[in-house]
This record gives C-alpha cells, sequence and structure tokens, in this order.
C-alpha cells in the first residue's frame, strides 16, 4: 500500500504526541544522537524525502540515515520498469535500458538541487549524518562517484551500504577519493564470506582502506554471534559510522519488542554516552507491530527506550 502526504499527515497525527509536531525535534540524549534508518523503518510507506522529513520530525527525531530513494524521487528521477535490479544478470532488456536513462539523469543533475533538500532539513531541525546507497558495487565508476558527491552535499559523515566483502577494495578507493567513510551494514549469515557477520568480514574490508568502516548492526551481531557487540565497539570504535538499534534474540532467533529480546541495546547506548562516541545510534524499525498499536507509535516507544537509557 502507498500512502499519499495526507495520509501519512494523518497517520503522524494520530500516533505521536501533539508537542513532537509543534516543536523542532531533538533526539540527542546524554550527547548521544539517536537517528533512523528512512524511510526504511516506515515500512510501507513509500515516501520522498518531504514526506519522510514530515513522519521523523512528528516523531521527534533530529538525525536520519537517509535512503537515496527518497531523494532521487523528490528530485524527479526516471523511474526504471520493475525498480533497479540488484542483480544485472537477471535484469530485463527494459530494466537495462531504464538503469540506463536513470544513470544518465544522475550524472548531468545539479547539486544545487540536491543542496535545497539538505537546506529544507536542517531548517526543519534534521541532520542527514548517513545517506544509505543501494547495490552501488554494480554502478559504472561515474555514477559511484555520483552517489558520494550527493553524500557529501546532504551534509552526510558516510556512507552506508550492503555489498558483498570481496567489493570493498573498489569501494574504499573511491572512498579515499572523496574522503568520505563508508559503513558495511552487517545481518547474521555466519555461512557467507561474502557477508559481514562475523568481526572478522569489516577487519578485513578495513584492511583495503582507511576509509572503510562499520555500520554495526547490534540486533544482527547478536543474533549471529552469539555474543555482545560491546567489546568489538571498544575495539573498533573509531572505524563505526553508525550502528543500527534492534532487539533479537540469540542463535538467530527473531525481532522483538525492545527490552523482549537478549541485544544490550541499553548498555551499548550507555557505552555510547560514557566514551562519549559521536557517531549515530540509528533505529531501525523491524519487529512485528503488535495488535492495536501502529509503526509511527512504536518507534515513539524506541525513542523513548533511548532517550530513558540515556537519562
Amino acid at each position: 500500500m502507498n500512502f499519499t502526504r495526507r495520509d501519512i499527515g494523518k497517520l503522524a497525527l494520530a500516533s505521536l504526541p501533539v508537542a513532537n509536531l509543534l516543536a523542532k525535534p531533538n533526539s540527542k540524549f546524554g550527547g548521544v544522537q539517536i537517528g533512523i534508518n528512512a524511510p526504511y523503518s516506515y515500512q510501507k510507506m513509500q515516501a520522498n524525502a518531504e514526506e519522510v522529513l514530515d513522519i521523523t520530525t512528528g516523531l521527534g527525531i533530529s538525525a536520519v540515515e537517509l535512503r537515496t530513494q527518497p531523494v532521487e524521487a523528490s528530485l524527479g528521477a526516471p523511474k526504471v520498469p520493475g525498480g533497479s535490479p540488484r542483480d544485472l544478470t537477471k535484469a530485463t532488456p527494459e530494466q537495462l535500458v531504464g538503469l540506463k536513462v536513470l544513470n544518465e539523469w544522475r550524472v548531468g543533475l545539479s547539486m544545487d538541487k540536491v543542496k535545497a533538500i539538505r537546506k529544507k532539513y536542517e531548517d526543519a531541525g534534521v541532520l542527514i549524518q548517513i545517506v544509505k546507497v543501494d547495490a552501488i558495487h554494480l554502478m559504472p565508476p561515474d555514477v559511484i562517484d555520483y552517489f558520494f558527491t550527493v553524500v557529501k552535499t546532504l551534509g552526510g559523515k558516510a556512507m552506508s551500504t550492503e555489498i558483498p566483502l570481496s567489493k570493498t577494495k573498489m569501494l574504499g578507493e573511491f572512498a579515499a577519493k572523496h574522503k568520505i567513510m563508508v559503513g558495511y551494514h552487517g545481518h547474521a549469515n555466519m555461512h557467507d564470506a561474502e557477508a559481514f557477520a562475523m568481526p572478522d568480514s569489516w577487519e578485513t574490508a578495513m584492511s583495503f582502506s582507511p576509509y572503510n568502516g562499520i555500520n554495526l548492526d547490534i540486533g544482527h551481531f547478536i543474533a549471529g554471534n552469539n555474543t555482545s557487540p560491546i567489546e568489538f565497539l571498544k575495539k573498533h570504535h573509531k572505524r563505526v559510522t553508525h550502528i543500527h538499534l534492534k532487539d533479537r534474540k540469540m542463535n538467530n532467533g527473531p525481532n522483538a519488542v525492545w527490552g523482549e529480546g537478549e541485544t544490550p541495546i541499553a548498555e551499548v547506548l550507555q557505552l555510547m554516552k560514557k566514551e562519549k562516541y559521536n557517531f549515530q545510534a540509528t533505529i531501525e524499525f523491524e519487529y512485528k507491530v503488535p495488535t492495536g498499536s501502529t509503526v509511527l507509535a512504536e518507534i515513539g516507544k524506541c525513542v523513548e527506550f533511548c532517550k530513558k537509557a540515556l537519562a
């Protein structure tokens, strides 16, 4: 189901405290910046950059890991039939033609238009600290350069992405060229040498480039490694671009309502506060919405969880 901007406004008003909708957001608690992966965390809400901003400010959240899809949607990007392919070998002829048109649009785009989106966010009190780019390893070099330029223009401290480990040497060279960190997102797949799950995966990527870093999902880490992520964070905190907050159980257990799983969310946040780590702690909302509640109401509870943990 797609939501219109009016629908999103109604949902926000129904789910959120009125005070959140009237003031500039502030989700920096105890010196720790809480953000959100958007619009991914909003689930079925297919939003452009302005709609993402409306939801985010309504939630009282003042920083985001913003995906490029809503940015490009706001800028009028050509659509690829069936969506951009994640595997070019399986793309249809129509998708390949559409992707060619989209990439030509990208490399010809004026960054003044991207600056205008950054200004809207900053004027509303929301920092775009991380920019998520999907399947960047499939892009030609000029489009990879485009995405790094977009990250920098939006004010991003880092790019985040999910790509095979073997492609991180290549991307690390682009990152060094643009002097922008890349945070590689981890999951719980302990059996794929190309996946980011075990500590060794990030350590290998970081050996390729000083601009290769860590987007540590602490829920996935505990589900796959069956141990707390705290020691890993202590060891590598200087290379962490941001962490994803979610609650999961060990032994590849499911996502859980925060506080009902085995992920030490509060302890990680308290570590960040104590050590003054300045990377974003990013809510990535994935657990099943309880009956009678809404996505936005549950995200609001996650924000409150962080606030209490950092009090």
